[in-house]
């Protein structure tokens, strides 16, 4: 939810699902590690990905004492397994259930808010994308014809109800992956992304409920939030975004930066509908009254027809004022 509420999205804007569960399943499975006094965490992180900084950073953070093994960066263990064939076949040989199996063409890490799709024939971007089997959804191509229009109710920044079903968080989430699975919402993204360790990565990703929930989100901050708030947020945005690619969502400055995005974070209140249709998320309608969006600055005076309470001639010396500068940009540097 945290991630919605920052709209953090990265390279691309895609949703960094995989980013985010790494500090999660780090922060479930220590105290479980320290009551069975094991003293190492493995993660089978590759040398070249980023996972192997997120599972490293997360460790040292939450429990200083506890070391990190890396088979993937062990020479001997290298020396054995240089590549997944290798492990593919030591798996066989010893009779371990493993997946991908070995005619699958590309591997596929999976979580509750999306899944991301990288190596094998993913690596040749000569090849089509259009392979890979989508796990929580359809590709925008196979969805429904017909539009369908859904409704999202979020109060203090937080999805209440969908569709005037009021659902705990998780129940959320489960419909809104359904739903936008359903119409391709969120499936498919395909991006060409710079890795922390600064080489180049292909992936193909899926956030159905993510890319629901936070559209909705999008368009109700473009209600609430004055110009010099939208930058401010959209800045900020940047920085979580980024801290949680590069495995820093525990840090001093990701805690930060959400703290920061409190005061925003508590005026998104609101019912927003949105209409789906071919993997696309369509703003649809809004409950603009002062019960059901208490914080929206949109009024009367937005409109371009009725005057309200702006009065037009204002403007008068508000322009002039700005045409000051642009005058001597004329005078000065244009005619140089």
């Amino acid at each position: 939810l945290k991630v919605i509420q920052s709209q953090a999205r990265y390279e691309g804007g895609y949703w960094n699902t995989t980013g985010i569960a790494r500090p999660v399943t780090v922060a479930a499975i220590l105290p479980e590690m320290s009551k069975r006094d094991v003293g190492t965490l493995f993660h089978g992180a590759t040398g070249r990905g980023n996972d192997q900084v997120r599972f490293q950073l997360a460790t040292n953070m939450l429990n200083p004492d506890m070391e990190v093994y890396a088979p993937w960066r062990d020479p001997e263990f290298i020396a054995e397994f240089p590549g997944r064939q290798q492990m593919l076949d030591y798996c066989e040989a010893n009779s371990l259930p493993i997946r991908p199996a070995r005619e699958s063409r590309y591997s596929t890490d999976a979580n509750f808010l999306g899944l991301t799709h990288e190596a094998g024939d993913l690596e040749d971007v000569t090849i089509s994308p259009t392979f890979v089997e989508p796990g929580m959804g359809v590709w925008p191509w196979d969805a429904p014809n017909q539009t369908q229009v859904v409704t999202i109710r979020w109060e203090f920044g937080v999805p209440v109800s969908i569709d005037g079903n009021a659902l705990g968080l998780e129940e959320i989430f489960e419909t809104a992956n359904s739903i936008g699975g359903k119409h391709g919402v969120g499936i498919g993204d395909h991006v060409v992304e710079n890795r922390f360790v600064g080489v180049k990565s292909r992936g193909i990703y899926e956030a159905p409920a993510m890319e629901l929930l936070g559209s909705s989100y999008e368009f109700l901050l473009q209600f609430v939030l004055d110009r010099r708030a939208r930058e401010f947020f959209d800045y900020t945005s940047g920085v979580i975004s980024l801290q949680i690619y590069q495995g820093y969502w525990l840090d001093l400055a990701t805690r930060s930066a959400l703290a920061a995005l409190e005061p925003i974070t508590r005026l998104v209140t609101g019912t927003i509908s949105v209409r789906l249709h071919k993997g696309k998320v369509f703003f649809d309608t809004a409950e603009d009254t002062q019960e059901a969006m208490p914080h929206s600055l949109y009024t009367d005076d937005s409109s371009m027809e009725a005057m309200g309470t702006y009065d037009h001639t204002d403007a008068e010396g508000f322009v002039k004022v700005l045409g000051i500068s642009a005058k001597n940009l004329a005078n000065r540097q244009l005619g140089s």
